[in-house]
């Protein structure tokens, strides 16, 4: 495929979103850096939840940059796939659970 919807080279450019609104932009970012620094949980740990999370709302962008982030901190190939696996079964319990709402539907308009 020669184009893609999701150009890897507009990662880079991630910074560039304050130039449309610099003071919201700001915020994100401090907030962002505040979020990442070291604190109950360590930087390795919080890379692991990032990859989880890029998976589960799928941003190629995210995905790449925590796995190359998780590499930079010696996360290996099965911690990152079993973060994803983590991921995943939080997303689908969650659409199953959800199976109840329409069950309660189901039963309320059948009698």
């Amino acid at each position: 495929m020669a184009n893609s919807y999701y150009e890897s080279a507009d990662l880079r450019k991630f910074g560039k979103i304050t130039e449309w609104s610099e003071e919201l932009g700001n915020k994100f970012f401090d907030y962002y850096g505040k979020v990442f620094e070291e604190g109950a949980l360590t930087a390795r740990e919080k890379s692991l939840i990032a990859l989880a999370v890029a998976h589960v709302v799928k941003c190629p962008y995210c995905i790449d940059a925590y796995t190359q982030d998780g590499l930079q901190k010696g996360i290996t190939k099965e911690e990152m796939m079993e973060s994803v696996h983590v991921g995943a079964a939080i997303e689908s319990g969650a659409t199953l659970v959800h199976g109840v709402q329409m069950m309660n539907k189901y039963n309320k308009l059948s009698m």
